[in-house]
């Protein structure tokens, strides 16, 4: 029987990649986001199209938690099960500390933080009634070693990695393994507009020398929510070309 997996943050960018490299397995996908329906509905629908897996689009604000326990019962109905959990949804809003409004540092915390706080929430009693459960939170490089203007991304990320390892500790005895991934600096639209300038400082941070992809970050979550990797947990793998060591 193939497996589900709710992908949050997954119309487009990190989360769609790791959403058609999941079902690239026989994974079927419930595709989540904020953006606008048609937008999930298209990559839901390439997604089918693509590897003849099942999947459904559902708009979802991540902080709502009564919409994320709607959305967390629609999937299990739907699909019958929920074996797999990718927390992608996050935004930034960067800042100087001193001048960061209130607003930006809670909205952040808000997505990043507490988002994926409702969707373990909700998720991990399924898995454990299943007694099987993968999840896997994207945190951030700057969620281990900081970063300027960036105190509430930080914070989140950092949060996320604590949430992961508390999960991992609590729901091992349920077989559900937490585990977390690090991107570092990964070749975005993003990033495609930096100044070619502050490009050549960002790589030449990296000990590889190179952005990463986002099939890079992909390809780990793969391996984390795979049959292989079902003795690792309570683990964050920094996928960052050497930055963090």
């Amino acid at each position: 029987m193939a497996r589900t997996a709710i992908v949050t943050g997954s119309a487009r960018g990190i989360g769609k990649c790791i959403a058609m490299t999941l079902a690239s397995k026989g994974t079927n996908i419930a595709v989540i986001d904020a953006c606008p329906i048609e937008g999930i509905q298209e990559t839901a629908d390439e997604i089918k199209a693509t590897y003849g897996v099942e999947t459904k689009a559902y708009q979802c604000n991540v902080t709502d938690a009564n919409a994320v326990k709607e959305c967390v019962a629609d999937v299990k109905e739907t699909f019958g099960s929920v074996d797999i959990l990718i927390n992608n949804a996050g935004i930034t809003r960067d800042g100087f500390l001193v001048r960061m409004k209130e607003e930006d540092f809670d909205a952040v915390i808000s997505v990043n933080l507490k988002g994926s706080y409702n969707f373990f929430r909700e998720c991990v009693p399924v898995m454990s009634k299943q007694k099987f459960g993968r999840i896997v939170s994207i945190s951030s490089i700057v969620g281990l070693q900081g970063n300027a203007c960036q105190v509430n991304y930080s914070a989140s990320k950092a949060g996320v990695l604590g949430i992961t390892k508390s999960v991992a500790r609590e729901y091992a005895s349920k077989n559900i393994t937490a585990n977390a991934v690090a991107p570092g600096f990964v070749q975005t639209p993003m990033t495609d507009v930096l100044p070619e300038k502050v490009k050549e400082q960002y790589i030449a941070s990296i000990p590889l020398g190179r952005f990463g992809q986002v099939e890079d970050i992909a390809n780990c979550v793969a391996f984390l929510v795979s049959d292989e990797a079902s003795y690792i947990t309570g683990q964050c793998i920094s996928v960052d070309g050497g930055m963090h060591m």
